[in-house]
């Protein structure tokens, strides 16, 4: 048994939901996004709530419950206050920048990184040593994210490299004379 799929997922103010074809279809102040539907799955609107029951008894409707739910809270989150995620840089002369559309990062290789930045993303550089990404959709918001701490992950003597903002770097120590 689910014990997410099992709560109903509450509708905001000023967000709607539209389910016809096999998607689901939520829109709010922020933008639209759609998530196909599994046909283990069924889904229902009654009043401000999304209800997700599963159709039969199987382990893949089981899975598909849970996965629905948490999916369409993700969406009804994302379009009415939106996602972030902050990274943070350490290292002597790594620094970010955004200039247009895309992510200028200097991290200690002979040439910069340029990032370009994808559509409905926004990043935001307050300080040269932190980077701020915000969107809507979760999912796209978490692989920029991921996309940009590939360039140099944080390694464990120095803690030098890309890091999210509430991660903590396990610190190994060095050779002893």
């Amino acid at each position: 048994m689910s014990r997410v799929g099992k709560n109903p997922v509450a509708l905001p103010q000023g967000v709607s939901i539209d389910l016809a074809g096999g998607l689901a279809t939520v829109k709010g102040k922020l933008g639209t996004l759609k998530l196909p539907i599994s046909s283990h799955v069924e889904v229902k609107v009654e009043g401000d709530k999304v209800w997700v029951k599963p159709i039969t008894e199987t382990k893949q409707a089981r899975m598909s419950w849970g996965a629905t739910r948490a999916n369409l809270k993700n969406m009804v989150e994302g379009v009415s206050k939106g996602f972030t995620k902050n990274l943070e840089i350490n290292g002597t002369g790594y620094r970010a920048a955004v200039q247009g559309k895309n992510l200028q990062l200097n991290l200690g290789y002979s040439h910069d990184v340029s990032y370009p930045i994808p559509e409905g993303i926004t990043v935001k550089c307050e300080k040269p040593t932190s980077i701020s990404i915000t969107g809507f959709d979760k999912q796209k918001v978490g692989q920029v994210a991921s996309e940009i701490r590939e360039y140099r992950k944080p390694e464990p003597y120095k803690g030098k490299g890309i890091k999210y903002s509430d991660e903590t770097i396990l610190r190994k120590e060095g050779k002893k004379k």
